[in-house]
């Protein structure tokens, strides 16, 4: 498991808007917008640390479980109920994260209109906004499609949390509910870097489109966009060779 989700990576810390009037200017308007959206984020981005603190102690108890053997059932019975738990609460918290982001797309999309707005002495700046709007919906689109992917993933680790449950369960019943569990995974990780990529295109045309329309941004850099894997790129990977389930 262990698969972190990213966002936009940079902070605004200034800006200086001169000229502007009772009604802004479209670009300003623009601006306005694209930091509105990334405030509604902010939810997204604290879900990021706690979901993988879920993610590593489930994958510890998962560890606890396999090194049993049937004659610690009730113990195995005990963890598999924790770990469901645990699998719970980062379902809870993937769902803060899809409404945090859904509440940013819905601002971010009001930039739209405005886009068409751009005068023609601003060819360059409307050009670029134009890339930047169709990188950040493709960006939206990868994460519903990470977002399904996760909750498909999550769906199978509470199924095999269930089955650990119970006594009867034959290694190659295991063995087969594990290789769909580290398949979904992969799918995961998949759609992360999708994610990632149009992440990291949409960061840098917002800063070709501020400068493009004349404004003065100032950036304090966090990191770079990348989403970060634990110690590996593997995705929870579950062994299945375990004693507890053998006959």
């Amino acid at each position: 498991m262990h698969v972190r989700k990213v966002f936009i990576p940079f902070l605004i810390i200034f800006i200086a808007m001169a000229g502007c009037s009772n009604s802004p200017a479209a670009e300003v308007q623009i601006y306005n917008h694209l930091e509105k959206a990334v405030e509604l984020e902010e939810e997204f981005r604290n879900q990021q640390q706690p979901i993988v603190e879920l993610e590593k102690q489930e994958q510890e108890l998962y560890n606890k479980i396999i090194d049993l053997s049937m004659e610690e059932f009730d113990q195995i019975k005990k963890l598999s109920q924790q770990a469901m738990e645990l699998v719970e609460k980062r379902q809870e918290k993937l769902k803060l994260e899809k409404e945090s982001i859904e509440a940013a797309q819905e601002e971010f999309e009001k930039i739209k209109p405005l886009i068409d707005e751009l005068g023609e002495e601003q060819a360059k700046a409307k050009e670029i906004a134009q890339k930047l709007y169709d990188t950040m919906i493709k960006r939206y689109e990868a994460y519903d499609e990470l977002f399904k992917s996760y909750q498909e993933a999550i769906k199978l680790d509470k199924e095999l949390y269930k089955m650990l449950q119970q006594k009867d369960l034959t290694q190659e019943e295991l063995q087969k509910h594990i290789e769909k569990v580290n398949q979904s995974y992969s799918k995961v990780i998949e759609a992360n870097k999708k994610f990632n990529e149009h992440t990291n295109t949409y960061n840098q045309l917002k800063k070709e489109f501020y400068k493009a329309a004349g404004l003065n941004v100032e950036y304090e850099e966090q990191n770079n966009g990348e989403a970060e894997q634990s110690d590996s790129d593997s995705t929870n990977e579950k062994e299945g060779n375990t004693s507890e389930n053998k006959n």
